[in-house]
């Protein structure tokens, strides 16, 4: 067939027959260059191949939505007065595993280029992150290394680390996951397209010198499972979080100049990526030259060059007659640059060395990769698991109170002061409420009263149980987080971490877990305008758990109303919005933190009701815009009674339940029924509270009271606050010692 062999073809994560296709869009066979440029921008990372066809099922239009799903670099938002919010969510998983520092640190740096790629400064950034149980050494390294990475890089760029949120699970084991999400803000009129525009428009490349790190790192690592740490430590990108300070300053200058026709970051595949999808955004051919590019290392053949992944760089694209304007922008701040090449007709790639011919390649193949729609096929062992008797399992033989001090003890329940203490969260001066004071990030935009709430979520217990039900919750709490702050939720981005897609129980989870999620989306009226997909994420055979990780973007009209998470008054009254009954049915366990921690076991089906939680955030926003609520906080991992501890940890105070429960006492403490907010205010709020509630048609049931110093709760729980404060917040530091 060819002079390459499957073994080739399998080490730059091709198949047979996509390499029998690339011979026949050529009518020949490719050159080594040639063919690394396919399998880069072929890959899983960059191509989407089996994905694309399922992200087309997700809603992405609506009336704020300034820019097209997967067309740009980043999805952005107009938010009024004549501004935008751009912002995107991307992984770092396989490098991270491989080199946790560096693989952290450049996914902060690849996302923040993403952002300003639109023209837009990065204002913002949150990280969800997974991990493997802290007790093993290896996934403490992993751990440290991470928080280390992110801490490093966005500190020293100056961009606040907002938020976000952190799991631990055995199926992450060796395999942690690293979301990165920046959040910019750009005067709407001045988006820049990631384009090479007309015919004839110069090329510059400036940034970095481009080295031999990286090559086929987020491509070609990303798209393909793998076994041994040490084979892919060269892949790996190495960050330079300074230039990337001063890159950001003179490609925000250069935008705002107006002489730009177009900006792109170099990310995946390197030049290849950033040149060819720019060609293709704009409908054009590219001449490069890639003699010209400058570099740190001698002898880099022009392979080595285009596949580079050499981080803080960037592609700027300018009218021959705005060159110098733009030059000189880019020495003032005292960035190297070169004058790569330019557009032309004829919608060819053609790349030369010093002049002399190395490949000719058609734009368009390169970027519509080989498709895959598959059959999936559910798990037979997660089948099982959604399947167990829940009303067969017995009560625990511990306390309730125990119980609930094992659950503020659970690394994925405790405080993680000890990880964001770590980031700068003040720098630029925005931040009004900062991790851990609330359910989401909020931030306030200078010269107006407005406000972005910001928040990740998902849930991979979940999503292993029921994909579609996982897909779909996950959609759900993070709009909820938002909308406990009091901003109204506006768009979404996504990351869908997953493992092999070839292999039919994978693919189910990916198909069913994106249909879940476009149900949501469509309930709630959230357009996705932007995301990722890292799929592959197994180590040795064993998949991750699917785990769709969904960026809720909010808006407040009025950033001085808003509420955080802890209590702020004794005698203030404590209800449950979004029920009218406390939930104390086995179903309410499942997928739970609870039934994980105290049986060991992960089984039930979870459920949702999307129309009740349409009402319920719509509730909550209109209660705190009204200034009647002191505190909101969602009901998720660990059920009732954790979020009402973590209210009273948070503000100092105690609680007195008035209510009792009918049922099964962990369930109606520890189950983690969808759709509901603990919520305080002061006694004489409550009749407009119940009014609201009446015409919004959402249940609610009166919890008890702020009050004294103790966590009292039916079961029965006597829990000194300082007690569980204790455990809370020294959990995690604990398991990392």
């Amino acid at each position: 067939m060819s002079s390459r062999s499957k073994e080739e073809l399998a080490e730059l994560a091709l198949t047979e027959q996509e390499y029998r296709r690339i011979i026949d869009l050529l009518d020949r066979e490719p050159n080594d260059l040639e063919l690394g440029i396919f399998s880069a921008l072929w890959s899983e990372h960059c191509g989407y191949k089996h994905s694309k066809p399922l992200l087309r099922l997700l809603p992405s239009s609506g009336p704020r939505v300034l820019s097209e799903l997967g067309q740009e670099n980043a999805g952005a938002v107009d938010i009024g007065d004549g501004l935008a919010v751009v912002f995107k969510i991307e992984s770092h998983n396989h490098p991270s595993a491989v080199e946790p520092l560096q693989g952290a640190a450049t996914g902060v740096g690849g996302i923040v280029r993403d952002i300003l790629a639109m023209g837009a400064r990065p204002i913002a950034l949150l990280n969800s992150l997974r991990f493997g149980p802290l007790d093993d050494p290896n996934n403490r390294h992993l751990f440290n290394g991470v928080v280390g990475g992110i801490s490093w890089y966005g500190n020293c760029i100056g961009v606040p680390d907002v938020g976000g949120e952190i799991a631990f699970s055995n199926s992450y084991s060796g395999n942690p996951l690293v979301n990165a999400l920046c959040v910019g803000l750009v005067e709407s009129e001045r988006l820049v397209s990631a384009t090479v525009g007309d015919q004839g428009n110069l090329l510059i490349l400036t940034g970095s010198a481009t080295g031999r790190d990286g090559i086929h790192g987020a491509s070609t690592l990303a798209s393909r499972t793998f076994e041994s740490d040490e084979e892919m430590r060269p892949t790996v990108q190495v960050g330079n979080p300074f230039l990337e300070k001063v890159l950001i300053e003179a490609c925000l200058e250069a935008a705002a100049s107006g002489h730009l026709v177009g900006l792109q970051d170099l990310g995946a595949a390197g030049l290849s990526g950033s040149t060819i999808e720019a060609a293709d955004r704009g409908q054009r051919g590219i001449r490069i030259d890639v003699g010209r590019v400058h570099r740190r290392e001698d002898a880099m053949s022009p392979y080595e060059v285009m596949l580079s992944e050499s981080q803080e760089r960037m592609l700027l694209v300018v009218k021959p007659e705005s060159k110098d304007k733009i030059t000189a922008i880019l020495e003032k701040w005292d960035l190297p640059w070169v004058v790569l090449g330019e557009s032309e007709e004829g919608r060819r790639a053609r790349i030369f060395e010093s002049g002399v011919p190395v490949a000719d390649l058609p734009v368009q193949a390169l970027t519509e990769p080989m498709l895959y729609r598959l059959e999936g096929v559910p798990s037979r062992e997660a089948e099982e698991a959604a399947a167990y008797p829940l009303h067969s399992l017995p009560l625990p033989n511990s306390s309730p109170t125990q119980v609930l001090l094992n659950l503020l003890e659970s690394p994925n329940i405790a405080s993680r002061e000890s990880v964001y203490r770590q980031y700068d969260t003040q720098v630029q001066t925005n931040t009004v409420l900062t991790p851990g004071a609330a359910d989401a990030a909020l931030i306030r935009i200078k010269g107006t009263n407005k406000g972005l709430a910001l928040a990740t979520d998902g849930n991979g217990r979940y999503c292993w149980l029921d994909p579609f039900v996982g897909g779909a919750i996950a959609v759900a709490e993070a709009s909820r987080n938002v909308s406990c702050v009091g901003a109204e939720p506006v768009a979404l981005t996504d990351c869908l971490n997953f493992g092999n897609p070839e292999r039919p129980e994978i693919y189910h989870q990916l198909e069913q877990g994106i249909r879940g999620m476009a149900e949501a989306c469509r309930v709630l009226n959230l357009p996705v305008v932007s995301g990722n997909v890292s799929l592959y994420n197994e180590t040795r055979g064993d998949a991750i758990f699917p785990t769709p990780i969904v960026g809720a973007l909010g808006l407040t009209q009025n950033v001085d109303r808003r509420a955080g998470t802890g209590f702020r008054q004794p005698g203030h009254l404590v209800v449950l919005l979004g029920a009218s009954t406390i939930d104390a049915s086995a179903e309410a366990l499942a997928g739970s933190e609870y039934l994980e921690g105290c049986h060991n076991l992960i089984a039930g089906r979870p459920s949702i009701d999307l129309d009740l939680e349409a009402k319920v955030q719509a509730l909550c926003r209109h209660a705190i815009s009204e200034g009647l609520l002191a505190s909101a906080h969602d009901c998720s991992d660990g059920g009732l009674a954790v979020a009402i501890a973590e209210s009273c940890i948070l503000g100092g105070l105690g609680f007195t339940a008035n209510f009792n429960i009918e049922g099964r006492w962990d369930a109606a403490l520890f189950g983690e029924t969808q759709s509901r907010i603990v919520i305080s205010l002061p006694p004489q709020n409550l009749p407009r509270l119940q009014a609201l509630a009446n015409d919004a048609n959402v249940p609610i049931v009166n919890l008890g009271k702020v009050s004294g110093d103790t966590i009292t709760l039916p079961g029965p729980i006597k829990l000194p606050l300082q007690d569980a404060a204790s455990i809370w917040q020294n959990a995690l530091p604990n398991a990392l010692s």
